[in-house]
């Protein structure tokens, strides 16, 4: 191989491009021989000790700087990199880094990498700093990405419930689609939830999306994405759908029943192809995921009116699913509102709350259009409601419109009657308090026991507990 020989014009302007190379690097710097006398000085060097750089060229190190070990790593050859380096008063970081041909030292590299001691310390203090945030904001993530039910969080002793749990434990064993179907209120997220956290797919993203809250012509978008400048309005870098983001975890495709019409083929494709484009795209995008349905529709009904496809049900009815309303399983009510008054009293910092017997025993006779989510709403306006630890079933929202249930009417709200259900409320809370004594209860109450018969006959008030 022949080499082309410099010459000495360009040997010249390459020797000045290393010096100013040199003299512009932002940090100290000195070269020294093999015996270590000193070739090479930078003006920040200079500046930094406060001397003239030229006029060190040919001096021995040990003379310009001060404890300098450059000429023990010319003759041991072996690089000390961030050392602690004592000079002029400050405590430096140095690193000394020996220049080798043919496996003979030739020189040695000398930087001063921090000036100051205290200029590492800054630097770690921002570095853990910045790892505390990055450790912040990964369990950020993960608890945006993972979910908040589990199985410990569907409470009843119903045999339905039990039998729902245990089959719902089968299905997080696998990767089936899984179909949640029932009432509005019944848990049905909740149970794709814990799905999901019970099984290998846990530490990956669960992915929302509700199909009945977003736009049809924006649906599409929101599920496979978008390239940038795919639309008007688009993200100049484009957007990942769902289905991206749901990789290696769960997407949860809620109120499946209002998909369009013209998505469902699509959806089809994506759940049986595992693939799809992003809108503007060509290119094929891939995602391992796992999908989980909810609806409170009849699916059935919206295939003979055409509005569901038969493909698209029989690839989602693969595990189905079906949580029947509170009505149905009213053992389970006690249980789950005695569960939701522990949560809602210790989220609103108040003392644990019990439930009055008759209270309880309203609770489990009312039929829950709402389901369970009613039954959360009833018990907080009856915490709030309440003045003691007890719920009383004057307390009950559904009660105070009195003897709603036994005449099916739902009465007015008028001042007349808000001065009934005041007194109804205060005549239970009486009662219970006195073991139903209707004379104590009388005397608590401050009227005369036949005011109170008059009373409990007017409000159709049970004599003994119910």
């Amino acid at each position: 191989m022949i080499k082309n020989e410099s010459s000495p014009e360009e040997l010249i302007k390459k020797i000045e491009l290393y010096e100013l190379t040199l003299d512009n690097i932002n940090a100290g710097i000195s070269i020294t021989d093999a015996d270590g006398y000193i070739t090479h000085f930078n003006r920040p060097y200079g500046h930094f000790l406060n001397l003239e750089p030229h006029e060190q060229i040919g001096r021995h190190c040990t003379e310009v700087i001060e404890n300098s070990r450059m000429h023990i790593v010319a003759r041991t050859g072996k690089a000390e990199i961030n050392k602690s380096h004592h000079i002029n008063g400050h405590d430096m970081v140095v690193q000394r880094i020996p220049i080798k041909k043919n496996g003979k030292v030739i020189a040695v590299y000398g930087q001063v990498m921090f000036q100051n001691v205290e200029e590492v310390k800054q630097l770690a203090t921002k570095l853990n700093m910045l790892e505390s945030k990055v450790q912040l904001f990964e369990k950020e993530l993960f608890d945006l990405r993972s979910t908040k039910y589990t199985f410990n969080c569907i409470i009843g002793k119903s045999n339905e419930i039990k039998y729902l749990k245990t089959e719902a434990q089968k299905a997080a064993l696998n990767d089936s689609t899984v179909l949640v179907t029932g009432e509005s209120g019944t848990g049905k997220e909740m149970f794709s939830q814990a799905i999901h956290n019970a099984s290998p797919r846990r530490p990956h993203p669960f992915v929302r999306i509700n199909c009945a809250a977003i736009p049809k012509d924006l649906l599409e978008s929101e599920l496979f994405g978008y390239e940038e400048g795919a639309f008007t309005g688009a993200k100049a870098k484009g957007k990942p759908g769902k289905f991206e983001l749901a990789n290696n975890g769960t997407i949860f495709l809620d109120e499946i029943g209002d998909l369009p019409l013209e998505m469902q083929p699509k959806l089809l494709r994506v759940l049986e192809e595992k693939e799809f484009e992003r809108i503007g795209g060509t290119k094929i995008m891939r995602s391992d995921f796992r999908v989980i349905c909810a609806t409170n529709q009849n699916l059935e009904d919206l295939m003979k009116k055409q509005k569901f496809r038969k493909d698209l049900f029989y690839r989602l009815n693969v595990i189905p699913i079906y949580i029947p309303p509170l009505r149905k399983r009213r053992e389970d009510i006690i249980p789950l509102a005695k569960h939701l008054l522990k949560k809602m009293t210790a989220t609103a910092n108040r003392s644990p709350m019990d439930i009055e017997k008759t209270a309880a025993k309203e609770l489990k006779s009312y039929d829950w259009p709402g389901n369970g989510r009613e039954l959360s709403n009833v018990l907080e306006r009856a915490m709030y409601s309440s003045d003691n630890n007890t719920i009383y079933k004057g307390d009950l929202p559904f009660n105070l419109d009195y003897s709603t249930q036994s005449h099916g009417k739902k009465k007015k709200l008028t001042l007349k009657n808000a001065q009934s259900q005041a007194q109804i409320k205060a005549i239970y809370q009486a009662l219970a308090r006195t073991g139903y004594n209707k004379a104590k209860a009388a005397k608590l109450l401050g009227i005369h026991r036949t005011l109170l018969y008059k009373k409990m006959k007017e409000y159709d008030i049970g004599l003994t507990p119910e």
